[in-house]
């Protein structure tokens, strides 16, 4: 499986590239974006060494990495991230906006879009993990079709697809 281009109503979502390393980098610069996931801001020297780590691809047979950034259709302006961790089983994903296009649907645009492009692709199962204090990330888990469950990864809530069969 590999990260194709796909367009939602107002975004691109292209392929991760190394070459994208400069402009992310400002758009995750805010470190208010760390607030529940820890870290900090990268340098765009890190940003570049992570992108090329994961454009390899994680080197193990039935595992696949895709990444894309998120781009405004409106100015081609990069606001963001989404990826998704692929196994035969399941496919765990995560979202990342800049704070500076925040507040607009973007973050729940690229997630459903996401969901759905993984759903076509035969992903079954679908997760995501959400600090349980990030009730922005959880309305747009929540939006792309995930529920919370009781189970707690690492100090963040399970979320998955509610349609997929459980056992």
């Amino acid at each position: 499986m590999i990260a194709t281009r796909f367009d939602t109503e107002r975004l691109a979502l292209l392929p991760l590239h190394v070459e994208y390393a400069d402009e992310m980098a400002k758009v995750l610069a805010d470190p208010a974006l760390y607030t529940f996931t820890g870290g900090e801001p990268p340098t765009v020297e890190a940003l570049a060494a992570q992108y090329e780590r994961q454009c390899a691809g994680p080197g193990r047979p039935g595992e696949y990495w895709l990444n894309w950034v998120i781009s405004s259709l409106q100015d081609d302006e990069l606001i963001g991230y989404v990826q998704a961790t692929v196994t035969e089983t399941e496919a765990e994903v995560a979202w990342v906006l800049g704070t500076r296009r925040q507040g607009r649907g973007y973050a729940k645009e690229a997630a459903i879009g996401l969901v759905d492009w993984l759903t076509a692709q035969g992903a079954r199962r679908i997760i995501a993990h959400v600090h349980p204090d990030h009730t922005a990330s959880a309305a747009i888990a929540a939006a792309a079709g995930l529920e919370r469950t009781d189970r707690i990864d690492d100090g963040e809530h399970l979320w998955e697809n509610a349609k997929q069969a459980r056992p």
